[in-house]
């Protein structure tokens, strides 16, 4: 099948459809590395909602999801970014999302992180609030026995005057956490209001103070999250780690080659970017589990276009192409998202997307996921 897909500077192309998919079949959890994919929620589209309204979620569609990730052998990152924190999904959503998701995850064996942030702070807030904000949603995720994911706050990078106030906030939740956890470093490309996170815009310094909390409290902290989209960077965090705390790498950009690591040590994953390639990415890694690494960048490195291509700027709005292709797929039976945010990437940006999705193989039906596209194009008045 041959399709017209519109271009950045509105001329049309022709793509031929590839037809057939990768075979991909579920499979065990990996053995070489801890590889997590963020996932995103469904929205319920026959919902009477706007954007500013409380999320409308489809829960059975939303948790299917969940088990389609279990299922290759990937471990789950909930009410991350990924899920629309913030862009979309409220701290009253995220809350119910943890509560069946992790109830899920019991009921499956599936390996389930959560969230923590302080997302019900809606206004200006004091450190103390903060404190109390990051305490109210990291006790909900331990009830629910998850790992917890000490997300980047918003209201600490506002209320925060210096490093110190960072050291102090994470020194406290990491004394109080029960079990280790998960520290997420979030890049303003994914969120403006993080710039200056750790108390300083210059990166340099922002790393040390990471660092220093991490060192402060190496036997609280199972691993760290970088998401700043600079390989070198990551490889210099990771180098400088105490021993036995992981770097999961968030490089939507450069994932293969840092998962694949080198002679000093290698990154496990949590990746917004594994939520469409959840299948592709659970092959790859398990051909690495045999050693196999030219293997693992032969079927990861070609996947890098279609990520960079959905992460480019505005980087905070992936999540878009995200659920376009969960749609293409026949993972979701729509093509809608809470907050609205579906409106948030052109037409010729989900064109690319498709194009590059189908070249790899990516669509279970790709005869589905054609006859989805034609119904976009003719939305926007793109006749075939």
């Amino acid at each position: 099948m041959t399709l017209r897909l519109p271009s950045a500077d509105g001329s049309l192309r022709s793509y031929e459809t590839r037809g057939e998919p990768l075979a991909l079949t579920p499979g065990t959890p990996f053995t070489s590395r801890t590889v997590f994919s963020a996932a995103h929620v469904v929205a319920d589209p026959s919902a009477d909602s706007n954007p500013d309204a409380p999320a409308a979620v489809d829960w059975d569609a939303t948790l299917a999801f969940r088990r389609h990730l279990w299922s290759h052998g990937l471990g789950v990152a909930e009410a991350m970014d990924t899920a629309q924190r913030g862009m979309g999904l409220d701290w009253a959503g995220a809350a119910e999302l943890i509560r069946r998701s992790g109830a899920e995850a019991k009921a499956s064996g599936g390996r389930i992180a959560c969230g923590v942030g302080t997302d019900q702070l809606t206004g200006p807030a004091t450190l103390a609030e903060v404190r109390a904000a990051y305490e109210e949603q990291l006790a909900l995720v331990e009830e629910t026995g998850a790992q917890a994911i000490l997300m980047a706050s918003r209201a600490l990078a506002a209320a925060a005057s210096g490093p110190e106030d960072y050291l102090d906030v994470y020194g406290h939740l990491l004394r109080q956490a029960s079990e280790p956890v998960v520290l997420h470093w979030l890049g303003p490309m994914f969120d403006p209001a993080l710039e200056g996170y750790w108390g300083s815009s210059d990166l340099d310094a922002a790393t040390d103070t990471f660092l220093e909390v991490i060192a402060a409290h190496p036997d609280k902290v199972d691993g760290i999250k970088v998401s700043l989209l600079e390989a070198r960077r990551e490889i210099d965090i990771r180098r400088r780690l105490p021993g036995g705390v992981r770097c999961y790498t968030g490089d939507d950009f450069n994932y293969p080659e840092l998962i694949a690591g080198d002679e000093q040590g290698f990154s496990h994953a949590l990746l917004g970017i594994f939520d469409p390639l959840g299948p592709l990415a659970a092959e790859a890694v398990r051909v690495l589990d045999t050693g196999d690494t030219a293997g693992f960048r032969g079927l990861l490195d070609p996947t890098v276009e279609l990520s960079r291509h959905l992460f480019q700027a505005p980087t905070r709005f992936y999540k878009t192409g995200v659920v376009f292709l969960a749609w293409l797929a026949g993972h979701q039976s729509h093509f809608t998202m809470v907050g609205g945010l579906q409106s948030a990437r052109s037409l010729p940006h989900f064109a690319r997307a498709y194009e590059l999705a189908d070249g790899l193989g990516l669509f279970p039906d790709p005869k589905l996921a054609e006859e989805r596209m034609k119904t976009l194009l003719a939305l926007y008045g793109v006749d075939q």
